[in-house]
């Protein structure tokens, strides 16, 4: 497979290119390709939902990005 990868300014590759011929025959070869979905199970929602439910409740328990990295990193 012919494949072109796509790079942001800094290098890191941020996606694929594939040629038409080639996805066509991806695409017949696996028919469903095109209508690939991934899906949030339910008790995944339920659970975010809840935590936004605690937060709402106490605001001040959350805690900031750079401090959660640094609580956990000192457990490394």
């Amino acid at each position: 497979m012919n494949l072109q990868y796509i790079s942001d300014s800094k290098g890191r590759t941020t996606g694929v290119f594939i040629p038409i011929n080639e996805w066509n025959n991806l695409k017949n070869k696996y028919k469903d390709i095109e209508h690939e979905e991934v899906g949030v199970p339910d008790w995944h929602k339920e659970l975010v939902l809840k935590r936004l439910e605690d937060y709402k409740q106490n605001p001040g328990s959350a805690m900031d990005f750079d401090t959660a990295m640094d609580d956990i990193e000192k457990d490394l």
